[in-house]
């Protein structure tokens, strides 16, 4: 695993979505990119997530930002997901933990007494230029969407003046 920092290259990743259409990193060039991280699907804190991204979805469109989530669920989950909860969306399906991994957000757990790979609730938030420029740790989701929309007025305003 690796430790990412702010202003390195985002790792690149090559998932399905809930529809089964394939995302990559490339494909978000050019634009500014959240990338959050959840442990489940229809679980109560990462509906609250996932939901306070959609309620705030025009927002990121008006500011030219897309928003990806990813878990370790499968695609038919992530499509009831994103359908129960009206998601508009890329929902991407890291079911072999590899972009978790490259992203550094799993940690070990223990789960009914046995040790299992968790996701760590994290964002990242991408500049157009593919650079990770903010890192969200022990995110609380509830909260969590205001923050990264402040965040990302304000990199906008400075990258638009670098």
């Amino acid at each position: 695993m690796t430790h990412l920092i702010l202003g390195q290259k985002a790792p690149d990743f090559n998932l399905s979505d809930q529809y089964g259409n394939m995302h990559s990193l490339s494909d978000y060039k050019g634009r500014w990119l959240l990338i959050f991280f959840y442990p489940k699907d229809m679980t109560p804190g990462c509906t609250i997530e996932a939901s306070t991204f959609r309620d705030y979805y025009e927002r990121f469109r008006e500011l030219d930002c897309k928003i990806i989530g990813v878990s370790g669920d499968t695609c038919e989950s992530h499509l009831k997901f994103a359908e129960k909860e009206s998601l508009p969306y890329p929902l991407l399906a890291d079911t072999d933990f590899e972009m978790c991994k490259a992203y550094d957000v799993l940690e070990k757990k223990q789960v009914f007494g046995k040790k299992a790979d968790g996701i760590l609730r994290t964002s990242f938030l991408i500049d157009p230029d593919g650079k990770i420029v903010r890192i969200y740790d022990d995110v609380k989701p509830a909260d969590h969407v205001e923050d990264v929309l402040f965040d990302l007025r304000f990199l906008q305003d400075e990258h638009v003046s670098a």
